[in-house]
């Protein structure tokens, strides 16, 4: 652990970060399909790359301060404050300027960097169930707020990233049909 504490492999806080490395490594495999797409050029590549590669930044400060209790972070461990989580709501609500109403679920499909957005965002909402469990079996004190506002944010933007990419790229959503109206 970063304050030098020993636990088993089992931890919930291992288990925490652990996933949160985990979708910090899926975001990297998203900007790797962000460099690689030809459909998505110039400022909204550049733009998306950037704002991809902070929360990457982000999660690796998150990822430290989960691998300790809350009253042993060193000092010099930089803590990520409400001010990231309403970066990332302003950043959604400007996306949102340019996107449709939804009028049902979308399924998570797309071109390459559309397509593992979806999948970074199931690892972010697994991340922020995994914090919840964990805040619950130690206390409120676990996690300080701003980790969970934080988390519980992130899976949001992640979303609307991913639309607002479809959309600046010309790709359509497929909507989810309930089964009633498939005719199946």
């Amino acid at each position: 652990m970063l304050d030098g504490s020993r636990v088993g492999k089992q931890d919930d806080r291992v288990g925490l970060f652990g996933t949160i490395d985990e979708l910090n490594s899926q975001i990297g495999v998203v900007r790797m399909e962000i460099s690689r797409s030809e459909t998505l050029q110039g400022d909204l590549r550049t733009s998306a790359d950037d704002a991809l590669g902070l929360v990457q930044q982000e999660l690796f400060d998150i990822g430290g301060e989960c691998s300790c209790p809350p009253d042993a972070i060193p000092v010099n461990v930089a803590l990520v404050g409400s001010e990231q989580a309403d970066r990332l709501v302003s950043e959604m609500d400007v996306w949102l300027e340019d996107l449709e109403p939804l009028e049902s679920f979308i399924l998570p499909t797309g071109s390459p960097p559309v397509a593992t957005m979806h999948v970074a965002r199931t690892v972010a909402r697994r991340a922020e169930r995994e914090a919840c469990a964990l805040r619950e079996k130690e206390g409120g004190q676990a996690l300080r707020p701003e980790v969970m506002a934080y988390l519980n944010r992130l899976s949001d933007w992640l979303f609307v990233l991913a639309r607002w990419v479809a959309h600046s790229t010309g790709e359509a959503e497929t909507p989810w049909t309930p089964l009633g109206e498939r005719g199946a």
